[in-house]
């Protein structure tokens, strides 16, 4: 499962929190990963059970106490152990394309406008991609000094950004195979 294998990651470079890690989710790999707090600390139970974290207790006074999570040697093996390991590709789950499948119920110009305003948004994305997350990667590697890391982190932006570009591809030869619809169909 990649959520533990995501934590585990996180906790190899420092010891956090459940918070801080839902911090590093949204901070640098969100593009193509994400998890909710409520996600996130059921796993770090089960793992601390597997004894692949331990966990302290940082007592504050002037605010609540925070559970600060370690990995540990085991930790540190299943994750080696999970990067080893072969992944098989994975399935899309994409509900805009179900729109699409039935799109041929839709007059031509509904489903034009889906086609072009899911373009929009995987515009939008590409352009944050090429700014913000790119520029967030680079001050994610000069506040920690991992170059050898950032390397990693920047070919993950990559595909995310291949992938973006790939849909907005697919949306536009989508829009122009519609559009003709129409006049073959009248000649």
């Amino acid at each position: 499962m990649p959520l533990k294998h995501a934590l585990l990651g996180f906790l190899s470079y420092q010891p956090m929190t459940g918070y801080d890690l839902k911090q590093h989710f949204d901070r640098s790999i969100y593009y193509f990963w994400n998890a909710k707090l409520s996600q996130i600390y059921p796993a770090l139970n089960r793992m601390r059970e597997n004894g692949w974290l331990t966990m302290e207790v940082d007592y504050q006074e002037d605010r609540p106490n925070r559970k600060v999570y370690h990995i540990t040697e085991a930790g540190r093996g299943e994750l080696q152990r999970w990067q080893q390991e072969p992944t098989d590709v994975s399935s899309i789950r994409e509900p805009f394309l179900i729109k699409v499948f039935f799109g041929g119920r839709l007059e031509q110009g509904e489903i034009l406008a889906q086609l072009r305003h899911q373009m929009r948004l995987h515009q939008e994305q590409l352009t944050a991609y090429h700014e913000k997350v790119r520029e967030a990667v680079q001050q994610n590697v000069e506040a920690t000094g991992m170059v050898r890391e950032g390397v990693f982190w920047g070919l993950t932006l990559d595909m995310g950004i291949r992938y973006e570009q790939g849909w907005i591809e697919w949306c536009e030869e989508a829009i122009d195979k519609i559009e003709s619809i129409d006049k073959e169909l009248m000649q």
